[in-house]
């Protein structure tokens, strides 16, 4: 007797036929460096080739959809996922702080968007810190974005109080840790007397930009999202009593799968990592930024993709802790990109010393969690999308 194909089947069937696709893309990344191609034009470079193996990710072969005249699946036979949807909506630990991150990637993603944008119409890449200076003014003009949505994921979930601490984490969470590494570099400059130093009227520029232009903007968004946004209404009714987490085999602890969530992600932005490395630590030109948006949004849709594909892992052992698994999948790319800047301090560059180490490090670690945040949000919202889809078929007693 053959069982009926369902959704979760659909993405079973997707998460086999990613094997091939990694390997390509593992294969082409590993060879394509070794060569150009000469008969193509002078401003074609391998680079452009970089996330083509990351493509078939985004065109997965759907499961037979002729499942119709199956025989019905027995309700008896029913196990994994379905055995939590009384227990799969409930808000996670720690909420204030992880709405407060969710809304700290929508923004920066939103700030990459806008900012890519400005150079591709203009000519920031021309003038010294240009690109910085717009990302640092895009950043607090869309912090109203940052505190709507977080505001809004916390009311939607949560009737507590504890909106007001999501909104202090989401104006000074990401940008604290910002400010709080610069002081600290700007320090280590002053005592060496670099050129690197950031004037003191600069730094005085920037946090009144803050406390006079995000805050504010912060604030007005979670007042909106909060009074505005729709209530919460969870396809499934959450049951009284948590239910039981079996045990799970090995290779489906989160401790497993956080990490392989990196993976792929970052296999889509492996070739063109080692151009931006060596534009902003070699001092070359970088005008391909048309390229950085596609290959920018390849990682987006890649990092929802195996974030939902971790999820049904995960909701399948009848496990229905998702929501910080899913961030978290996401978010390790950081650690990969990490690993990658400190092979590229050993291996690619002459820096020594404690103020070229901590300059490099100091900026690549904020890259790092900016980088964290964008992926770990935008990885559990697609794979809230596909719970909220998933379970608002199944008819609740």
């Amino acid at each position: 007797m053959h069982k009926r194909w369902t959704p979760m089947h659909r993405v079973t069937w997707r998460a086999i036929t990613w094997v091939w696709p990694a390997l390509a893309s593992l294969l082409v990344q590993g060879r394509v460096r070794n060569f150009t191609l000469a008969w193509l034009p002078r401003s074609f470079t391998w680079a452009w080739l970089s996330p083509s193996p990351s493509l078939p990710l985004l065109s997965l072969p759907c499961a037979p959809q002729d499942g119709d005249d199956e025989d019905p699946v027995d309700p008896a036979e029913e196990t994994g996922w379905k055995q939590v949807q009384g227990d799969v909506f409930r808000f996670p630990p720690y909420y204030p702080f992880f709405c407060a991150m969710v809304g700290t990637g929508i923004q920066l993603i939103l700030m990459v968007y806008l900012t890519t944008a400005l150079s591709i119409a203009g000519t920031l890449y021309i003038g010294r810190g240009s690109v910085s200076t717009a990302a640092l003014l895009v950043y607090a003009m869309s912090s109203f974005v940052g505190g709507y949505v977080s505001a809004s994921h916390y009311v939607k979930q949560s009737k507590g109080s504890a909106w007001i601490k999501t909104m202090v984490l989401t104006a000074g969470g990401f940008s604290g840790l910002c400010v709080l590494v610069v002081l600290l570099l700007n320090m280590v400059a002053v005592g060496y007397n670099s050129l690197a130093a950031i004037p003191f009227g600069t730094m005085v520029v920037v946090v009144l930009i803050w406390v006079f232009v995000s805050c504010p903007l912060v604030l007005a968004g979670t007042l909106v999202g909060r009074n505005f946004s729709k209530p919460f209404a969870p396809p499934c009714r959450v049951s009284q009593i948590p239910r039981q987490i079996p045990e799970k085999k090995w290779y489906l602890q989160s401790w497993v799968l956080i990490p392989l969530g990196g993976l792929l992600p970052f296999g889509s932005i492996f070739i063109e990592m080692y151009f931006i490395f060596t534009s902003f630590w070699n001092y070359k030109f970088y005008y391909v930024y048309g390229f950085v948006l596609l290959v920018f949004s390849i990682l987006l849709m890649v990092t929802v993709c195996v974030s939902i594909v971790i999820t049904y892992f995960i909701l399948n052992a009848e496990d229905y802790r998702w929501p910080w698994t899913a961030f978290l999948s996401g978010a390790s790319i950081a650690c990969y990109v990490l690993l990658y800047a400190i092979y590229y301090f050993v291996a690619k560059t002459k820096m020594h010393g404690l103020l070229q180490t901590a300059f490099y490090f100091g900026q690549t670690g904020m890259a790092c969690a900016g980088l964290a945040a964008v992926c770990g949000a935008a990885g559990y919202l697609g794979a809230r999308s596909f719970v909220f889809r998933i379970y608002g078929n199944v008819k609740s007693d």
